[in-house]
């Protein structure tokens, strides 16, 4: 039995679908603002990417969770 996605990860799906690019393109794109603060990341997305907030949220809390920041 497969277990459903839960939290920020239950995004992709539909983050990849929109902006037609996997999801390791958009953490790569965060990789040189690993040490803006959360917002500051989202509203890089927002604004140079043109990604909606609730992806753009997604992508950065997974990517703190990850790394224990």
């Amino acid at each position: 039995m497969t277990e459903k996605v839960k939290g920020p990860a239950s995004y992709f799906p539909s983050i990849e679908k929109t902006s037609g690019k996997p999801i390791e393109h958009w953490f790569e794109q965060l990789a040189a603002h690993a040490s803006k603060s959360h917002m500051e990341q989202v509203a890089f997305l927002k604004t140079v990417h043109a990604m909606g907030h609730g992806h753009a949220n997604a992508i950065v809390a997974y990517l703190k969770a990850k790394s224990g920041k």
